[in-house]
């Protein structure tokens, strides 16, 4: 008889753990808050259209994601694309993302393109990434790109994603990202983003069916409340006003909550979950009756507008109509975090008419706002060594959120593979 194992939250890494608890003949349950699964990469109906709430797209390094894809015989599903990149500075749309783009760009000394394309060469090119872990990223990047590079093509990223945390966050994290969308070149001109027919729903609801005749189960609208020690062992879990009992807890929920869940953990635990830092997003996602540009990825440089760029997601992934996102990242008690969805929809619409002056009002056939409070961790440098370990001095318990597969930045591959490698250490006691 399997173990009775239960499960916070049903995001991809809450949905791995319970994959492979049943898969190996154990009985998780899993508890979630939402309406739906999914966590970040939950759809919803966009008119007609199922889609994510906020953007995703798969690189060639995504392993984890494959093998599950192979395991529930979803690989004929996965398609590849060339995608653009481009770059909207000095009011002008520039093509981006390969040396010859980097050579042609208007606005970039010659001295600073090379300090710029060796540093992004260097990075690709790198392995090891315990050189970088305690080095602070701002810094990291302005040594090698120098002042120029930085200002034109590096500043917006960091005071329109990480505002006042900017300064102090981690090299190795912020070098992770360069990487994985650099390894997707097929050679140093071409790009290759991959989608899964029907999106990220097709493999969601694949992991829920399956855990599901493995007899697990998965519970929405059913947050866990409470979970309840006695003796330094877990007990169980409130949920609903009532008790139940589980032999372990696995918390796949975003660290801020811990807190809130399970007051009983030792004070100095406590303190650490609390204080960890999170950036807040505003994702407004649009449908137009008109392509805004060529580009899946269209960086932004322009002082009249508030981000560092947009996704143009119908350009990856074939829509009846063009689709994109535009995420307003922020801290999550930053006053802008307060405004009311309308303000950032009628900023997409200025945005998009300015970047494409043949878009009219008309052209926008739906447009929609979604927030997450906490939607990307803030990693200082050494940050797994601020965190406390994933087994914490409760037995039973196991606490991880996308954050403790640093410095790898939160993605569907790594949350699955983190998830089910986590089961297999909840089972090896």
């Amino acid at each position: 008889m399997g173990q009775r194992i239960a499960i916070l939250g049903a995001g991809p890494m809450g949905l791995a753990v319970a994959y492979q608890l049943a898969l190996d003949g154990h009985q998780p349950v899993v508890f979630e808050a939402d309406d739906r699964i999914g966590g970040m990469t939950a759809t919803f109906d966009f008119n007609g259209l199922t889609i994510e709430r906020y953007y995703h797209f798969h690189c060639i390094s995504d392993i984890a994601f494959f093998q599950i894809l192979d395991e529930l015989n979803l690989l004929q599903k996965m398609h590849w694309v060339e995608t653009k990149m481009g770059y909207w500075y000095q009011n002008k749309l520039q093509a981006w993302g390969n040396p010859l783009a980097l050579l042609r760009f208007q606005g970039l000394s010659l001295s600073a393109k090379f300090r710029y394309g060796l540093h992004a060469f260097l990075s690709i090119k790198r392995q090891n990434w315990k050189p970088l872990d305690n080095v602070e990223a701002m810094g990291w990047i302005k040594r090698w790109v120098g002042a120029e590079a930085y200002e034109v093509l590096w500043r917006r990223l960091f005071d329109y994603k990480f505002y006042n945390y900017a300064e102090g966050l981690s090299a190795a994290w912020i070098w992770s990202r360069i990487r994985r969308i650099g390894s997707s070149r097929y050679s140093i001109f071409r790009e290759k983003l991959g989608y899964l027919d029907g999106g990220s729903d097709t493999l969601l609801q694949a992991m829920k069916q399956s855990i599901e005749i493995h007899g697990g189960e998965i519970r929405l609208k059913s947050p866990a409340t409470k979970v309840i020690f006695a003796d330094e062992s877990v007990k169980g879990v409130m949920a609903g006003g009532q008790f139940e009992a589980f032999d372990k807890v696995v918390s796949t929920i975003p660290l801020p909550y811990i807190a809130v869940l399970m007051p009983d953990l030792p004070p100095n635990l406590l303190t650490v979950f609390q204080s960890r830092k999170n950036i807040a997003v505003v994702c407004v996602i649009a449908k137009l009756s008109k392509q805004l540009t060529e580009n899946f990825w269209l960086n932004i440089n322009d002082p009249d507008m508030d981000i560092p760029g947009l996704i143009e997601y119908s350009n990856l992934r074939p829509l009846e109509q063009h689709v994109l996102y535009v995420p307003f990242y922020m801290p999550g008690e930053h006053a802008k975090f307060q405004e009311p969805d309308q303000v950032f929809l009628d900023k997409v619409r200025c945005y998009c008419k300015k970047i494409n002056p043949t878009l009219q009002d008309s052209d926008f056939l739906d447009i929609r706002a979604s927030r997450y409070r906490y939607a990307q961790p803030i990693c200082e440098p050494s940050y797994l060594s601020t965190l406390p370990p994933v087994e914490l001095p409760i037995n039973g318990l196991w606490i991880a959120d996308t954050s403790y597969y640093y410095p790898e930045d939160r993605g569907i591959s790594e949350s699955i593979g983190f998830g089910r490698n986590l089961a297999k250490m909840v089972l090896k006691l």
